[in-house]
């Protein structure tokens, strides 16, 4: 039972620690562009692997 009192104190902790890293992220505009990079792969230019390598 002693242990609880060290167990939910640690587990505040990474809790707060977790919603504090989301908040920082979403400030910093990680989440503002999520179709991007779906986009991104279709649109770029595919060369076939036996050119990638020979230049």
């Amino acid at each position: 039972m002693s242990e609880f009192f060290y167990l939910i104190p640690i587990s505040i902790v990474l809790g707060l620690i977790g919603l504090l890293v989301f908040l920082w992220t979403l400030r910093n505009g990680q989440y503002e562009d999520l179709d991007g990079a779906s986009e991104r792969i279709l649109y770029e230019d595919d060369h076939p692997r036996s050119e990638r390598w020979e230049s």
